[in-house]
């Protein structure tokens, strides 16, 4: 179908199968017991009432965990990053837009449901590509960035910096910082944040599914300028955020020490995965910065693997052929969990000979 986007998870197979889910890549934390504890000491007295429409009090509580000193019309709330890049395309987007590849699909499929003409830039040495996204640039709505990107897990932030640098207003550049959170602490540096009040073409997006394991919860940010707020808030549905969603966002954007946990857990652990492939297997991991990384196949395709692995082990990781750019099926992808279940996967593949 030209206008569909796959993702991974539990339900992109028979769930079922599914022992372990090494497709999606959340905090390997998962949600913190302190944001548990506010849900069920809550959810009594805010499912039977509308919530707040304008997400009051969790963009306050953005604003301080950003350290931001700003009002509340520098964010927008969205039910997932999702809902914000969907609507930033019907906001912004009207006859071209300049997307890398590979990268998220949801950045494709909202350019085509507004009728975008899409300049597809890939990739280079698995990092953006500035210099052929700044030619492609000319005469476009909107550019598409992710940092770090995925499915590649690496970050190419100063080549956004010369992008930005270069690519002016009225191009809009949407850039995704959804798993910026889970890098190790200094890189974290490598956010664009502190630039946002430099750029009035610049809508940073971020996700709280990513950094504290909301995933069923659906709950996405933005922050930009006022002017180019106002016309992305004028696309979004009444009550978009449930009431739910919105006190555990609040909570475990203050449960700093969880997501501090998550990322010690994912630099060693990748650490540990990565090594233990190189000795091990003949498949080759790719260097990442983040909580997922790529596996290059040698002997076998990504689908057939994916396929063997989850029938054989119960082990579901992400197969890169749906991704615009790795459609030559050698690649999957691997996130990074606890490290028991790492140690299952790790003994999965071992066991496949390849």
């Amino acid at each position: 179908m030209p206008n569909s986007c796959i993702h991974g998870g539990v339900y992109s197979v028979n769930p079922t199968l599914v022992k372990l889910d090494f497709s999606s890549s959340i905090n390997p934390l998962g949600i913190s017991k302190r944001v548990l504890k506010t849900i069920h000491e809550n959810i009594d007295s805010l499912a039977s009432v509308y919530p707040d429409p304008k997400c009051s009090q969790l963009k306050k509580g953005i604003l301080e965990y950003l350290n931001l000193d700003r009002d509340q019309d520098w964010i927008n709330v969205g039910n997932g990053a999702i809902e914000i890049i969907h609507n930033f395309a019907r906001a912004f987007v009207r006859n071209k837009v300049v997307i890398p590849i590979p990268t998220f699909c949801e950045y494709e499929l909202a350019s085509k449901l507004v009728n975008a003409n899409i300049t597809f830039v890939p990739l280079k040495n698995l990092s953006i590509d500035a210099e052929s996204i700044i030619k492609s640039a000319k005469n476009s709505d909107a550019i598409y960035l992710c940092n770090p990107n995925n499915p590649t897990g690496i970050l190419s932030s100063n080549n956004i910096r010369r992008i930005l640098e270069s690519v002016t207003f009225p191009t809009i550049i949407l850039l995704d910082e959804s798993f910026i959170e889970l890098v190790s602490e200094r890189a974290i540096s490598n956010s664009m944040l502190e630039k946002i009040g430099e750029y009035d073409n610049l809508v940073i997006v971020r996700s709280l599914t990513k950094s504290f394991g909301l995933a069923g919860l659906r709950v996405g940010y933005c922050i930009c300028n006022p002017k180019l707020g106002r016309r992305l808030s004028s696309y979004q549905i009444s009550w978009n955020v449930n009431g739910i969603a919105q006190k555990a966002a609040l909570c475990a954007l203050k449960d700093y020490r969880h997501l501090k946990m998550a990322r010690t857990l994912i630099k060693k652990e990748r650490e540990y995965m990565q090594s233990y492939i190189k000795r091990k297997t003949k498949m080759i991991p790719i260097g990442s910065d983040v909580n997922y990384f790529l596996i290059r196949l040698k002997n076998i395709k990504s689908t057939k693997f994916c396929n063997f692995l989850l029938r054989k082990d119960g082990m579901l990781v992400r197969d890169c052929a749906t991704f615009n750019g790795l459609e030559s099926g050698d690649y999957v992808r691997v996130s990074i969990k606890k490290h028991d279940e790492n140690a299952l996967l790790l003994q999965a593949l071992d066991s496949m000979n390849l």
